[in-house]
């Protein structure tokens, strides 16, 4: 995976990795190791022994493979100043210092399926019947429907465990595992887990009567929305209706959705970019883990100053010096790419920044301007692909929130006047219409076209339809509320 597209929580690892590969590439804060990696190679680039030492020399004779040795030069690693060294070190007016001893607080929680599984020790259960009851439980989805089909499930005992089991004993033990908390779960389907929500409520509660009622009569009716008929069937008055569906959204259509999911990257975002507003004046710095001190280690720079200083240069230390200079290169160009990334995220968004500033400024979605991956490409003289994988991966922390680098790309739409205006706009517009409307007699898409076209905006009603799926807003027929 290239640097770029690298999430910046994930990025410690991936130099982690480049450490433990590389031995020439350290932190600039580190000065040694107890263990270092480069003794081994220094032994081998220690002068040979010679015969009165009780050894022969081991002199570096032409055999035909000399010339792979022959001109090995060093000249540019040993002749290096510091100057040159601090050209890979990371250091940038951008970039904030890092947060000494801070650790990232890591969630201890209980997952859905352990929440369950715990529940079994309530029963009184055989091992046949807990081998059983915990197939079932792993067979529950993260949403806590058990949608797996009830044959499948002896065949999973059969083949996986050699549990020899039939379908009746399963509905039994579905039957006990339904009591468990949270209310709903193990149900096949939406009607099921509702209807067993109710059945854990008061019963002698009139409104709980009545909404097992329409959920049990009448569940197609309620899921379009279609009261007329459901009043007519089961002869409501207009607070009775009101009453029993109030009962009814009270109700969680995904009983495991209220329990944490381990595990899942999208549990937090780390933001790569902070963008602040200091006196009319928009400051963008990069994350600091993103500009790591990294530096070509000193002790491999200085073993090829001795092997450059010695007289008589070996087979053996020649080989370690190709090892070596092979490794500095590695590293160097692991820094530059680390560095090519910052500087590639910065003038990214940069000119996001730049092109989007009313937006920083306000946190006004209706501010927004058209803008497109090629504006972003242009400005940077970078590739559309490359700005594509930056605002496809990258998230900046604003005082109006923590937004995705995508959500600043919109196409663009004409008003009377001529004048091009973002289609996020336009879809802010037709939310803020949606969430004023009247819920009794919600507005139809002919009508929003209508209201949006009042307000100078050259829409088609196929367009608004197409935004407000966009925005996850169901028709006009399914917001109508008592």
């Amino acid at each position: 995976m290239k640097l770029l597209q690298v999430p910046t929580a994930n990025l410690d690892e991936r130099i982690k990795e480049e450490l433990e590969e590389n031995p020439a590439l350290e932190y600039g804060e580190e000065e040694g190791h107890e263990d270092d990696p480069a003794k081994e190679i220094q032994e081998e680039l220690a002068p040979a022994t010679t015969a009165e030492e009780g050894g022969e020399e081991d002199e570096f004779e032409p055999d035909g493979s000399e010339n792979e040795y022959d001109n090995i030069d060093i000249s540019e690693y040993v002749n290096e100043g510091d100057d040159d060294i601090a050209d890979y070190r990371l250091r940038d007016d951008n970039y904030p210092d890092p947060d000494e001893n801070k650790t990232i607080p890591v969630r201890v929680e209980t997952s859905f399926h352990e929440h369950l599984l715990s529940q079994l020790g309530m029963l009184e259960l055989d091992d046949h019947q807990q081998s059983i009851a915990e197939q079932i439980i792993g067979s529950i989805d993260d949403d806590g429907y058990l949608r797996r089909e009830i044959s499948a499930i002896v065949d999973d005992l059969s083949f996986s465990q050699n549990v020899q089991t039939d379908e009746e004993e399963i509905r039994m033990l579905i039957k006990k595992i339904q009591e468990f908390d949270p209310p709903g779960v193990c149900c096949a389907d939406l009607k099921e887990c509702l209807l067993l929500q109710l059945k854990r409520k008061p019963q002698d509660d009139e409104g709980v009567q009545t909404a097992y009622q329409i959920l049990d009569n009448y569940f197609d009716e309620f899921t379009k929305k279609h009261y007329e008929k459901i009043q007519k069937g089961l002869n409501l008055t207009d607070e009775g209706l009101k009453e029993a569906i109030n009962q009814i959204i009270r109700l969680t259509p995904k009983p495991g959705g209220n329990y944490a999911t381990v595990n899942k990257a999208e549990s937090y975002v780390v933001p790569d970019f902070f963008i602040f507003n200091n006196n009319g004046k928009l400051e963008l710095t990069l994350n600091s883990k993103n500009a790591p001190d990294l530096r070509i280690s000193e002790g491999y720079r200085e073993m090829l100053k001795e092997y450059d200083r010695g007289d008589k240069k070996d087979r053996r230390q020649k080989e370690a010096v190709l090892f070596i200079k092979q490794k500095i290169d590695a590293a160097k160009w692991f820094i530059d790419a680390i560095k090519q990334r910052q500087h590639t995220l910065l003038s990214t968004m940069e000119s996001i920044m730049d092109y989007q500033r009313e937006f920083f400024m306000t946190g006004d979605e209706t501010t927004m301007k058209p803008m497109i991956l090629k504006d972003i490409a242009d400005i940077t003289q970078l590739d559309i692909s490359t700005v594509s994988r930056v605002a496809n991966s990258k998230y900046v922390q604003t005082e109006f929130g923590t937004f995705k680098l995508k959500f600043f790309f919109s196409e663009s739409l004409s008003t009377d006047s001529g004048e091009e205006v973002s289609t996020r706009e336009v879809k802010k517009i037709l939310s803020d219409l949606i969430e004023g409307e009247n819920k009794r007699k919600p507005l139809s898409d002919e009508n929003l076209t209508k209201m949006l076209q009042d307000k100078g905006y050259n829409i088609a009603r196929r367009t608004v339809a197409k935004y407000r799926e966009q925005l996850n807003i169901p028709v006009a027929r399914l917001r109508k509320e008592l």
